[in-house]
């Protein structure tokens, strides 16, 4: 449980990990996986663009440094593949997935290539970090003094869960129930975070709009009618909370931790859910042991700031309130009323001032700019004013403050 407020990180002006790729990246990986380019052409590549995209991140006063996730093609990375007891198929039954689960249309739909899809098909064990390697080149592109400011991503434990049908995540051969399954879940998490933080690695974000669906009366209706499941959509919640407490249980106190929650953010600037925080909120503040919450409130499919009253004293809030899917600039000072709003309902579920609460809460995009390689419905330039935007809306609140 987070018992003592982390700051710094997180900063009042964040990211969420994820920025535009280059043309020259993108169609090198297109190339290699036709195979008509190498694997060492396409590292070169990645290597340059990644220290690129960190010269501007720092360049903009950002201090939570990301490597743009250039090496990934999904926004989740390699975590759950490069496990042993995971493998990758190609061309899924579609018979395997919860269809209402609200990403799923995106990830089996033509014309694209779709989210990985990762089955488990025996004991899962970790054997070896495949964010390690991209961690190390990261840090080394930025002073020693600033290292525990970078922030990795991670996938989330329920990620290769929730998509699939009761009984399907897993083989019965390997696992009686999702208790077992879970627990090795937490225990492959418990070992990735101690070699990463091994490696310098302070500051974590573990990305998770699965969280989200559990917002969605499209989402819960679809479960109440699948009569394959044997648990309550909230009785699920319950265990993907024990889970995640699990998975961070073992980490040392200065390793900060947070979740992020948004609505799908795919291709084209697609979302897939909407629903506000309201039926999580208490389990989510109070229950989930982590240090920060990104969360998604730039249009009202987020719904409203009254949630956040159930945010306890140690924990922080960074409020997604600048779009990252569309190009179109939101007005500093309409953004900066808003931070106050948010503010006024944290203060009130405390009995503290506006002026106390805000120490808890940042600013940053709902999301990120390119979770899919492909990215948003936006160019470099709108990127970067975004982030100049957001940059200004937190001077405009904390000045001096990263």
């Amino acid at each position: 449980m987070a018992t003592k407020l982390q700051r710094n990180p997180p900063f009042r002006a964040e990211h969420l990990g994820s920025l535009l790729r280059p043309e020259d990246l993108l169609k090198t990986r297109a190339d290699v996986e036709k195979g008509a380019a190498q694997q060492q052409q396409l590292s070169s590549i990645e290597d340059n663009a990644v220290k690129e995209i960190v010269d501007l991140q720092m360049e903009l006063g950002f201090h939570p440094i990301s490597d743009g996730e250039y090496r990934r093609h999904m926004f989740w990375g390699t975590f759950f593949p490069g496990m042993e007891g995971f493998e990758e198929i190609q061309n899924p039954d579609p018979e395997i997935f919860r269809m209402y689960i609200p990403d799923i249309a995106a990830f089996t739909e033509a014309g694209h290539k779709p989210g990985e899809t990762v089955i488990c098909t025996g004991k899962i064990k970790h054997v070896g970090s495949t964010y390690v390697d991209q961690w190390n080149y990261l840090k080394n592109l930025v002073p020693k003094d600033r290292v525990h400011e970078c922030k990795l991503t991670l996938a989330a434990p329920n990620w290769y869960h929730l998509r699939y049908k009761e009984g399907l995540a897993y083989p019965k051969s390997a696992y009686s129930s999702d208790a077992e399954y879970f627990a090795d879940i937490a225990k492959a998490y418990q070992t990735e975070l101690s070699i990463l933080y091994e490696h310098g690695l302070r500051n974590v974000q573990i990305d998770d709009p699965n969280l989200a669906y559990f917002c969605s009366e499209k989402m819960l209706a679809g479960w109440k009618e699948d009569k394959s499941n044997t648990k309550s959509a909230d009785e699920l919640l319950d265990e993907y909370v024990k889970l995640y407490n699990d998975c961070i249980s073992k980490r040392p106190a200065d390793m900060h931790v947070g979740v992020h929650l948004c609505r799908g953010n795919f291709v084209g600037s697609r979302h897939f859910s909407e629903g506000g925080y309201d039926r999580i909120a208490t389990k989510l503040f109070q229950q989930l042991n982590v240090d920060t919450y990104y969360l998604e409130y730039d249009t009202p499919r987020a719904g409203g700031f009254e949630p956040l009253k159930y945010l306890p004293k140690e924990k922080n809030v960074i409020l997604g309130v600048i779009t990252s899917k569309f190009p179109e600039m939101e007005d500093l000072e309409e953004m900066k009323k808003r931070v106050f709003q948010a503010a006024d309902f944290v203060a009130e579920g405390n009995n503290e001032t506006q002026k106390e609460a805000l120490q808890r809460l940042g600013v940053s995009p709902q999301c990120g700019f390119a979770s899919h390689s492909s990215g948003n419905a936006v160019v470099r330039d709108d990127m970067i004013a975004k982030l100049k935007l957001v940059r200004e809306l937190a001077d405009s609140i904390w000045p001096g403050e990263p």
